[in-house]
């Protein structure tokens, strides 16, 4: 009887042989032949995973996301009854990879966005893990907003970030505006907060930043939003 082969299991565990040796050399320094020793199958198991580098090197990087993107929700998952301001507190350290434990994952996350910026194949599939985080985020940030009496156009706002990431187009429309709120636009403030969290990643892997003062540059952004979102808006004359 022939051996039943778990394909999808053996590209996860060529990926995170790809993950191992990227860490410790660099995307350059990844080699097939590596990469099979490393995961220990033979060259023709990963070629018949992954026809190219390249192909192999997408779907790590797809994988990468994927890991990220699971650990967030189970985060939420794991506290239901949290609300939606530590929530997504929670998620954009967890994005932040701050942690020693996940320094690794960042340093060939680093990797991955240095080379994406020269390879389209790879940017097309960061774009998707981007575009996937911050659906979490902008629906967090609509959450949080409501909790504060804030609705004015929250709701079009969300549905027109969906729309612009399904499409791959920017949205150029700006909510309107809850009589006597300040304004506030999830997208907006999705993007701030995904753009903040994975500069630190940068900060901290190079030791600019501490993990600790990391997490409280986080938490001084939200403060300052949830601050402005309970300050009425300023009437002009």
């Amino acid at each position: 009887m022939p051996k039943q082969v778990d394909h999808a299991g053996r590209r996860h565990l060529i990926a995170e042989a790809v993950c191992r040796l990227a860490d410790e050399r660099g995307l350059e320094g990844v080699t097939l032949r590596d990469v099979a020793a490393r995961a220990q199958v033979s060259m023709g198991a990963v070629q018949r995973c992954f026809r190219t580098k390249e192909e192999m090197l997408v779907f790590t990087l797809g994988h990468i996301g994927e890991q990220v993107g699971e650990r967030v929700r189970a985060r939420l998952v794991r506290s239901p009854a949290q609300s939606a301001r530590t929530a997504l507190g929670h998620a954009a350290t967890e994005v932040s990879l701050l942690e020693e434990e996940r320094h690794a994952e960042a340093r060939v996350w680093l990797a991955f966005l240095a080379q994406a910026a020269v390879d389209e194949s790879l940017a097309r599939t960061l774009r998707s893990n981007y575009a996937a985080l911050q659906g979490v985020f902008v629906r967090l940030a609509a959450e949080a907003a409501r909790t504060t009496g804030h609705t004015g156009n929250v709701e079009g706002t969300r549905e027109a970030g969906r729309a612009g990431e399904a499409e791959g187009t920017e949205d150029t429309g700006r909510p309107g505006e809850a009589e006597g709120a300040a304004p506030f636009d999830p997208l907006v403030e999705a993007r701030t907060l995904l753009a903040l969290a994975d500069g630190l990643t940068a900060h901290v892997l190079i030791g600019h930043l501490a993990p600790r003062e990391a997490r409280e540059v986080v938490h001084t952004h939200l403060e300052n939003l949830w601050e402005r979102l309970s300050r009425p808006a300023r009437t002009e004359f």
